[in-house]
Parts: structure tokens; C-alpha cells; sequence
């Protein structure tokens, strides 16, 4: 890491063998972690904590204050777990006094030109594709993939292995395992395809598309869907999963049904 065209604070806490690449500048009260290479023309700015074997791209801004007018100063911070990839001009801000921390979870693909906004909480197994923008706020489960260019409004969440397509916005939460596309965002389906890949049954992928039929294609309303998934369906992890999801939804759940050709 002796690069002598970076920056360093001398305050920052870098692994000995991080990576560090020509006019990058890392400031005080960061912490970097074992193995992990920033290229050039990297900004690593105050309350930054770096995982192990992450990789950040030219041109990322990591941890600059939040783009909040309420913001005042307050001491927060960037957490971005192990096995991360930040590509070219990603900027990520820190949190605000709401929960004085913006997190990204291990093992994230976060693409060039995308925005993660300050009090965003972002899990682990994630892929964000170029210009995909959160406001602050905002939740994102595991395994969830967005497409290019889409657009979440701030306090949206979007549910465990959700697949939302390219161009969308997503002005309300949508569910685990689900993939949601048009516009207005609709329900097209589950992530049968994502599923599959991560392990999951044949059985249980039947059992969460009939969760989900009652819950979208029977023109039951949200309360009357849930009332009868919990009479009729099995309980299991999933079930009890969407159900939550549904219930602890502040701004209620997408709306709408697509059936693709």
C-alpha cells in the first residue's frame, strides 16, 4: 500500500495488505480490510468501514455526507461487508440520525453509476446493475437483484430474492421472491429462475407461486389474502416470510397483476 501518488490519512486503519492505486484519497476515521484493491481516483471519505476482499472501481465515492438537507453533521458511517465489487462512479452516503448508518452486505455487485443514499439498508448476495439509484431509506433483502436504471423511492422495500426489471420504479415494496416489471410496477410472476439457482425445490417454488396467486390474481384485497393464505396454507418459513412482509409494509405492497405472453 506504499503508493506514494494516493492519499492517506495517517488516522485510517488499513490492512497491511490492502491495494491501493495512483491518486486515490482515503480519509480519517476509515477502516479498510484485509486483501481488499481500490483502484484510482477513488474517494474514501470519513465514517467508511471496508470489509475484506472488496474491490472498488475508479471514480467511486465511498461515505460522503449525505445529500439531505436535515443532515447536520452528525458522526456516521458506510458499512460494506467482505467480497464486495463498487465499479466505476458508484457513490454510496452515509447515514443520517434516522440509523446513523448505510450498510451493504457481503458478497455485493454494485455497478457502475449507481446511488445508494444515506439510511439505506442493503443485504447480502446483492447485484445492482449500472444507474440503478436508491433514495435514502431504503431496505433491500438478500439475494435481490435490480435490473438497469431502476429508480426506489425513499423508505421502499423490496423482499428476499425479488427480481425487479430494468427501467422500473419502484414507488412501493414489493415482496420476496417475486419479479416485478411494467409501469406501473406489477407483479409478472415469481423469480423461479433465481430460485432454482439458489437451491430452492420444485415443491417449494410451487407452494410461494400459490401464495402468491391468492395474493395477486384472485382480486381478494390485502387484508381478505392474508386472512385466507394463514387459513389454507401450510405454515413454513416462506409463508410466514410473505406474510410479514405484507404486514409490516408502511407503504403497502406493489399493486397489480401482468400475466406475460
Amino acid at each position: 500500500m506504499n503508493q506514494p501518488l494516493a492519499y492517506v490519512h495517517p488516522q485510517a486503519k488499513i490492512a497491511r495488505n490492502v491495494v491501493i492505486e495512483p491518486f486515490t484519497t482515503i480519509h480519517a476515521n476509515v477502516e479498510i480490510g484485509s486483501g481488499t484493491w481500490i483502484g484510482s481516483n477513488v474517494t474514501i471519505m470519513e465514517g467508511a468501514r471496508i470489509g475484506n476482499n472488496c474491490r472498488i472501481f475508479p471514480g467511486a465515492v465511498v461515505s460522503a455526507i449525505p445529500q439531505d438537507l436535515k443532515y447536520n453533521d452528525e458522526e456516521t458511517t458506510v458499512i460494506i461487508g467482505d467480497n464486495v465489487t463498487i465499479r466505476e462512479c458508484v457513490t454510496i452516503n452515509r447515514g443520517t440520525s434516522d440509523r446513523m448508518k448505510t450498510v451493504i452486505g457481503d458478497n455485493c455487485l454494485i455497478m457502475a453509476y449507481s446511488h445508494v443514499a444515506h439510511d439505506c439498508i442493503v443485504g447480502n448476495n446483492c447485484i445492482f446493475s449500472n444507474n440503478t439509484t436508491l433514495a435514502g431509506h431504503v431496505t433491500i433483502g438478500d439475494n435481490v437483484v435490480l435490473a438497469g436504471m431502476v429508480a426506489v423511492h425513499q423508505f421502499a422495500s423490496v423482499g428476499n430474492h425479488a427480481f425487479v426489471t430494468g427501467g422500473s420504479l419502484v414507488r412501493k415494496d414489493v415482496p420476496p421472491y417475486v419479479k416485478a416489471a411494467r409501469e406501473p410496477l406489477s407483479y409478472v410472476g415469481i423469480n423461479s429462475v433465481g430460485l432454482r439457482r439458489r437451491g430452492f425445490t420444485t415443491e417449494k417454488i410451487r407452494e410461494i407461486q400459490d401464495i402468491y396467486r391468492i395474493l395477486y390474481q384472485k382480486n381478494y384485497n390485502n387484508t381478505q389474502a392474508v386472512e385466507i393464505i394463514e387459513a389454507e396454507m401450510q405454515a413454513t418459513s416462506e409463508r410466514d416470510e410473505i406474510l410479514q412482509f405484507v404486514k409490516d409494509s408502511h407503504r403497502g405492497i406493489m399493486k397489480g397483476y401482468f400475466k406475460a405472453s
